[in-house]
């Protein structure tokens, strides 16, 4: 057949692979590798029409009987991307052939690879083949179980090129690493110049506790739209103020802040532009159930299994639903499924944990989370939700021992001083308490948001018993503020003028305490102490 003619039945498969016409796309280039004589691209194109039609072990084959797997880097990862398709994960391996990384993610690569190809020189921005290899053999050995390796081959993929986003979005949703272990790897990156945008990105998707500070201004950049009269090195390039991506980041950052309900907010308002963004679909869920939203949790979790009965998000959606309505029994079954479906899903596991512990069951909880410190090295969650069941069954030093452990994945979130000053609080140790109290507040965002009221409160009850009155009664003060319905606030309020002596003041923030809850016994015991108090106290002669 002569090449006019090749090159035209060429064409034909190109535009069937375009059109997803996978079927029409093998008829027509297995004919093309008889017409031309098995000529290597036709080859490799009937070798793509096979993966696409998931004809996995028949590409395999093809790729192996003409020799083709040694000939060349592309048929290489053709042919491993295959093997994965099928779960060989150590044929796969093989099949990827000699590379070492270090643990820094550093890649060498054996001298018989095709160097000639990775060197390519093009005016268009393609992924390194070496950054794809590197992220599929992570994904074998993630499969494998084996992460710690994993790990290293994903580091790699992004040193390789930045631009493999799969390798940053496994190390960053999987908890692969820890604050400090994220942070170097994304300065260690080389990113060209025109793509600052695509470092801020990825910096707004880290843990947010170290950014607390910076990453509003790093937000502003990316919604800017683009200055001439700025240098090309600080220039972003465009705006991506509509972005989903990024829209979703601003919502987790709003919800470490504890803004629930701009959280919510933000993700309703994504969610009704893309109902099927499920990457902002988690933080919504958990925005949802701290305001309590149970009907549209509940169409939520339908709409979800109905579209994604596979997805470990849809049982999520259904097990926070049933936390919301406090059906304890039936969250742990949906969360249950959700880790079955998908055992890398960090916030199932959280969620099954929780629900146990709603229910006092805390070996069954302090299980979930260990197997969640298992899973996700870098996240520091598990280690503090398994600190918070010692401390409430009052096993303080193993409670400590997984506090600490906690502070050292992340040594910025709030909430693991807030802990630890509640444990110190029950050793009487009240100094050290006030101490881990303060550093939680001087961590949390300004302005302090309702959800930190009970730090609030802690510190209070801490500087009331150091018989700091004045200190105690500010703090008193702020979260009310914070919460001006709380009752046990007002009765703490009024204990505390109480212990100074003005039982006249203290008379008057019992009887709020009990107006906002009349059945609380102890208030009324201690406002007829006062009253009698008040009553035996001498009057001022200047009053009558």
């Amino acid at each position: 057949m002569r090449e006019k003619e090749l090159e035209r039945l060429r064409s034909v498969v190109r535009d069937c692979l375009s059109k997803h016409l996978y079927s029409s796309a093998i008829f027509f280039a297995d004919k093309l590798v008889t017409f031309s004589a098995n000529a290597t691209q036709d080859l490799y194109m009937h070798a793509q029409a096979l993966y696409l039609g998931k004809q996995y072990r028949r590409a395999v084959h093809l790729l192996k009987r003409h020799h083709l797997v040694s000939a060349d880097l592309r048929f290489r990862y053709l042919a491993a991307r295959c093997l994965e398709e099928v779960k060989e994960w150590d044929e796969c391996l093989a099949m990827l052939g000699d590379f070492d990384v270090d643990e820094h993610g550093n890649v060498q690569m054996a001298e018989d690879q095709d160097a000639e190809y990775l060197e390519k020189d093009t005016d268009e921005r393609e992924i390194n083949i070496t950054a794809a290899i590197c992220l599929l053999r992570g994904r074998a050995f993630e499969a494998l179980e084996n992460r710690a390796r994993a790990l290293r081959w994903y580091q790699a993929a992004l040193k390789s090129d930045p631009y493999c986003y799969e390798a940053f979005e496994r190390l960053v949703e999987n908890h692969m690493l820890s604050n400090n272990e994220e942070v170097n790897l994304l300065s260690s990156l080389k990113f060209d110049q025109e793509d600052r945008w695509l470092s801020l990105l990825y910096s707004c998707h880290l843990k947010k506790y170290d950014q607390m500070k910076s990453i509003e201004s790093k937000f502003a950049e990316l919604d800017r739209e683009p200055n001439n009269s700025i240098s090309d090195e600080d220039r972003t390039g465009c705006s991506l103020k509509e972005n989903p991506d990024l829209i979703s980041c601003k919502a987790d950052y709003y919800y470490h802040c504890g803004e629930f309900q701009k959280c919510y907010e933000t993700t309703k308002l994504l969610l009704e532009k893309d109902p099927y963004h499920l990457k902002c679909m988690p933080i919504h869920l958990e925005a949802a159930v701290e305001l309590g939203r149970k009907n549209d949790l509940f169409l939520k979790a339908h709409n979800l299994v109905q579209e994604y009965p596979q997805k470990a998000i849809a049982w999520f959606a259904v097990g926070c639903y049933y936390i919301s309505i406090c059906q304890f029994d039936h969250a742990r079954r949906y969360f249950c499924k959700a880790t079955t479906l998908d055992g890398a899903f960090a916030p199932a596991w959280i969620g099954f944990g929780h629900a146990y512990a709603a229910q006092d069951e805390s070996d069954q909880a302090m299980a979930a989370y260990r197997t969640a410190a298992r899973l996700f090295t870098g996240c520091h969650l598990p280690a503090l939700f398994i600190g918070m069941e010692y401390l409430r069954t009052n096993n303080l030093n193993l409670a400590e021992h997984f506090f600490m452990q906690a502070r050292r994945i992340c040594p910025t979130d709030p909430l693991i001083f807030n802990e630890m000053g509640v444990m110190a609080h029950r050793n009487k140790e009240y100094e050290v308490a006030a101490h881990w109290l303060r550093k939680t507040l001087l961590l949390i965002p300004v302005p302090i948001t309702d959800a930190w009221e009970p730090t609030v409160v802690n510190l209070a009850h801490t500087l009331r018993k150091l018989m700091y009155y004045a200190e105690a009664i500010t703090m008193y003060e702020k979260a009310l503020a914070l919460c001006p319905k709380a009752a046990s606030t007002y009765a703490a309020l009024g204990f505390t003028h109480h212990l100074q002596g003005n039982t006249s003041i203290a008379i008057e923030f019992y009887h709020k305490a009990l107006g906002l809850k009349p059945d609380d016994t102890l208030t009324a015991e201690m406002l007829s102490s006062a009253l009698v108090e008040e009553c035996r106290r001498p009057s001022n002669p200047r009053d009558i």
